[in-house]
């Protein structure tokens, strides 16, 4: 009987190399046309399967979640520290993995990488990698992470990992009074000098929850914000001269926090770090208002054409009466696909939502819905946490008297990518059974979606 793959399985080796994770397997499997692999089944058993394949065909296999490897330091800030007693048990998982660098945008700080990974990282090609510098003044570096000077001083890695081709985005947590000021110049200036192997660098402000209680931890102000804002658009002016691109990029959280506008989309680039929380915003404003251009290109039309009718109609049964089109109609006619107009609440967290609101109510004019947007306050974490992907299930559960219209709508970050459950353990049908009104989790794309499609 011909041997198969089959649920649980487990591939230790393909065409006689051992494969510890999926990044093995797709290493060992690329470009390759005939393969023997080595299963071990449930039952503890091994044995061999042949499979043929065209060079671009699909496996069609799905691979368990890699396991990630723990984070030795004991970084100043961590946000695994800031956490309450009851938070989601995944929230206290310290990551420091270059397969979850290369796969996702995780942040490693490479004080602790095995010469094995950083070989792997140069032989399979796992670039780019996401490093948290945070400084490269080494006692300033060594203090945030926690750790001995020789361990914080990660330069002849990273000048191995250049070397070889690997490319690196860089993250610097801002923490007010250790590694801002004339720290964040230098670590800037320094970074600056390896570009374009260190393609970008990103500057985001440390978070601070209720619960973190460090002395030497300095809560981020709008007054700060502002400060670093001039200090870092000198240099960002500096670097687009000399290195043809903005390069060091602030948070969009200080610019929201400083009550200072969004850059520009030229600022951005090819947004190197926005999953980092860096444009975001930016992209979010330049989806919204083409979504607002196209849906006035489509009134005017609806407009024209009914205006058209109204006036062909009138000069046929009264043809005296031809005058100017325009005077036939006494504002736009909206067309909406069913005729409804939209009536409902947005909720979002304090830092985004007078953005939001402000976008919406240029939508509510020009649609004629009804749309509110509610500033949910995060009373889990508290201290100055106020972005919307870390609200929770009692932080929104709390805002249900406050609801307007028909159903409410809520951030899809805030929900577990592979698990309807919040950051507080409340599944998301124990949060729908307790709110009036329908409610539906939607990201930018689905909710500039639902307006286009009114």
């Amino acid at each position: 009987m011909k041997s198969t793959l089959c649920p649980g399985d487990r591939i230790v080796r393909v065409n006689g190399k051992p494969v510890r994770d999926y990044l093995d397997f797709r290493f060992q499997t690329a470009g390759e046309t005939e393969l023997v692999f080595h299963v071990k089944k449930p039952n503890g058993h091994t044995e061999e399967i042949e499979f043929d394949r065209d060079e671009s065909e699909d496996f069609g296999l799905t691979f368990e979640q890699i396991v990630p490897r723990q984070c030795a330091n004991e970084c100043l800030f961590c946000f695994c520290k800031g956490n309450p007693e009851d938070a989601r048990p995944s929230l206290f998982v310290r990551d420091e993995d270059i397969r979850l660098s290369f796969l996702y945008g995780n942040y490693t700080t490479l004080s602790s990488i095995t010469p094995d990974e950083m070989r792997r990282i140069i032989e399979q090609r796992l670039s780019p990698q996401y490093v948290s510098i945070h400084a490269t003044d080494l006692k300033t570096r060594a203090y945030l992470l926690g750790v001995d000077e020789s361990r914080a001083d990660i330069s002849d890695k990273l000048k191995t990992l250049l070397d070889n081709g690997i490319e690196i985005h860089a993250q610097v947590v801002l923490c007010p009074t250790i590694n801002d000021g004339a720290i964040l110049e230098k670590t800037l200036r320094d970074l600056a000098e390896h570009h374009p192997k260190i393609v970008s660098v990103a500057v985001v402000p440390v978070a601070l929850t209720r619960y973190n209680t460090d002395e030497r931890l300095t809560r981020v102000t709008p007054e700060f914000c502002r400060r670093t804002i001039k200090e870092a658009e000198r240099l960002q002016k500096e670097f687009r001269k000399t290195l043809g691109v903005t390069f060091a990029f602030l948070g969009d959280e200080i610019y929201l926090k400083a009550g200072v506008n969004i850059p520009s989309r030229t600022h951005y680039g090819n947004y190197p770090q926005i999953e980092d929380g860096v444009g975001m915003v930016r992209t979010f404003i330049e989806r919204f208002e083409r979504m607002l251009d196209r849906k006035r290109d489509a009134e005017k039309r609806a407009e024209a054409v009914t205006i058209a009718r109204e006036y062909f109609r009138n000069t046929r049964t009264h043809p005296e009466a031809r005058i100017p089109a325009r005077k036939m109609t006494s504002g736009p006619l909206l067309k909406f696909a069913n005729g409804a107009k939209l009536c409902g609440t947005i909720l979002t967290g304090e830092m985004f939502a007078p953005l939001l609101g402000e976008m919406v109510a240029k939508y509510d004019r020009l649609a004629g819905t009804r749309l509110s947007v509610i500033a949910v306050p995060n009373t889990y974490f508290g201290g100055d946490v106020s972005v919307a992907g870390l609200l929770t299930g009692q932080d929104l559960l709390a805002m249900k008297d406050k609801i307007v219209g028909d159903f409410a709508i809520i951030p899809k970050h805030t929900i577990k990518s592979d698990e309807p459950i919040l950051l507080d353990g409340m599944t998301f049908d124990e949060l729908r059974s307790k709110f009036p009104v329908p409610i539906y989790d939607l990201d930018t794309e689905g909710f500039i979606d639902l307006l286009s499609r009114r």
